[in-house]
């Protein structure tokens, strides 16, 4: 099975085209891939960096069998950009679309056979965490300061360099979900074939830009 997977959950801007094989197990092989660091940007680059997976693995949109798309956590306006663009690929084409949570995508490419703690940015001096024991989620994901996360007890941490350097673990170097990641994580839906639900991204707080009538009420209340 051919599966695109996308994720803008992070600066980095990231598609592939990835390889499903169900055959003695789940594997994954990645095609192409596509990654561009860019936090102000996700609009500009994720649909030329799709076409370019496609061109590069020699196959086209109707090749695919399923999307992959990270659903965060991420800030607002990168994250929508993803899951849309995914969005508008499977209602296109007639494909499924799976969510996937974008931290889980980040633990299944390290693939740590300990306890793993999978930090991201997420602005205002806070990070975006889950932590996993043996690959398995086993608290969050949620969002706070990085002083307040109690991370006794961890074997490593991988994610945003600069937060998973403040932890003084172990870093594995995987900073972003990769599209064989995400895929890992959707692998068994895909391969038994079940219908995804609707796309609920994890923003984990509301955004920073506020409606007309946000603003107003706020205003009133001072």
């Amino acid at each position: 099975m051919l599966v695109l997977a996308v994720d803008t959950s992070t600066p980095a801007v990231t598609a592939g085209v990835v390889r499903l094989t169900e055959a003695a197990g789940a594997s994954v092989e990645t095609l192409a891939t596509r990654v561009r660091v860019d936090a102000r940007s996700h609009a500009e680059v994720l649909t030329p960096n799709i076409l370019e997976c496609l061109s590069e693995a020699q196959v086209t949109s109707a090749d695919l069998d399923a999307v992959v798309v990270g659903v965060g956590p991420g800030p607002y306006t990168g994250l929508r950009v993803g899951m849309a663009t995914a969005a508008a690929f499977g209602d296109a084409l007639g494909l499924p679309v799976y969510g996937v949570c974008s931290l889980d995508a980040i633990a299944a490419e390290v693939a740590e056979p300990g306890s793993l703690l999978v930090v991201t940015d997420a602005r205002r001096r806070e990070i975006y965490w889950a932590r996993y024991e043996a690959g398995v989620r086993v608290a969050g994901p949620d969002v706070l300061a990085p002083a307040e996360l109690d991370h006794l007890g961890l074997d490593a941490v991988a994610g945003s360099a600069p937060h998973a350097a403040a932890f003084g673990l172990p870093v594995r170097d995987v900073q972003a979900p990769s599209p064989a990641g995400l895929v890992r994580v959707a692998a068994a839906e895909i391969g038994s074939g079940t219908l995804p639900g609707p796309l609920v991204p994890l923003y984990l707080r509301r955004p920073d830009a506020k409606t007309l009538d946000e603003r107003a009420a706020a205003k009133a209340q001072q």
